[in-house]
């Protein structure tokens, strides 16, 4: 990967190669996202202003022709959350940002694609229709519940945000890996959210979850930068650990099976913004008993 970053940097011409290439699949969208946002975080918004403008062209198309804006609206997510982080500097903010990304997704949705949506909502009540068929061969009635187009378009505006969200940080790992080596891994790991801001993030996904079924995958969206505060959390502490990748790989693999898991997550992002555990962390046994070896061998010098 940090091959493809490297050619994407080497000029104009490579970078829209690779941006356009992608733009129109809903495949590799995201490397074009990604890119996009490498050029704009290096090279500004009017670099990546003139690729965002030739990658509408295939995102475009695949609009027009099959009514899917999947691409498009990552592309313009990502584009927004670059240029946030590269105007703030502020990581924690940029991810912030995702919840627009995603509220404004899902409006969008509503507002311009509700064909696009019924096609959605016929797709889910067919594929509900089978599973109940076949969960039913048992003799006992099982009724599975329909997703509207509002929950429809919540729940691709949550998509759309936790995309934009893990393309910037690929592009962000990317400009550290060719530019600042170590540098992402320090800022990721910082990621965090005093108590003001966890605490609205949570009140607006209690009060979305509360208004109902249309409304649960909405309150996905509040949480997203939660999440991605907490999983900077687990980064710190396998980190300080010692522990290597392979509790990492554990980890997100159970992170992405269990839902459990997921909440979890959420939570320690939380308590972390009341608690804050790395600074209790930085201040463990470990920073202690170094502490008292270096006042050890001040006293075997002076005898």
């Amino acid at each position: 990967m940090k091959g493809l970053a490297e050619f994407v940097m080497r000029g104009r011409l490579q970078a829209l190669l690779v941006i356009v290439a992608g733009a129109g699949s809903l495949l590799f969208c995201w490397i074009s996202a990604a890119a996009l946002a490498l050029v704009t975080l290096r090279k500004g918004a009017g670099s990546g202003a003139w690729l965002f403008m030739w990658a509408l062209l295939p995102a475009g198309t695949l609009l027009y022709a099959f009514g899917d804006s999947g691409p498009l609206a990552l592309l313009a997510g990502t584009m927004v959350l670059a240029l946030v982080l590269r105007a703030t500097v502020n990581l924690p903010l940029a991810v912030l940002a995702g919840v627009g990304v995603g509220v404004a997704t899902g409006l969008a949705m509503l507002a311009f694609s509700t064909a696009y949506l019924d096609q959605l909502v016929t797709y889910f009540a067919e594929f509900l229709a089978s599973m109940e068929q076949q969960l039913s061969k048992g003799g006992q009635a099982v009724e599975l519940p329909r997703p509207g187009a509002t929950q429809i378009a919540g729940m691709l505006g949550a998509g759309t945000a936790m995309m934009s969200v893990l393309c910037l940080l690929l592009a962000r790992y990317w400009q550290a890996a060719l530019y600042n080596p170590g540098g992402f891994g320090v800022e990721f790991k910082a990621l965090y959210y005093p108590a003001t801001v966890s605490s609205v993030l949570v009140v607006a996904a209690v009060v979305l979850y509360g208004l109902g079924m249309q409304y649960r995958t909405w309150a996905m969206i509040c949480l997203i930068p939660l999440t991605f505060a907490g999983l900077a959390l687990v980064h710190t502490r396998i980190g300080l650990s010692g522990r290597g990748k392979g509790w990492l790989t554990w980890f997100y693999i159970a992170w992405l099976l269990f839902d459990p898991v997921k909440l979890l997550v959420v939570f320690f992002a939380i308590a972390d913004s009341w608690l804050k555990f790395r600074q209790r962390w930085s201040r463990g046994p470990g920073t202690q008993v170094s502490q008292r070896d270096e006042r050890d061998d001040r006293d075997d010098r002076d005898i």
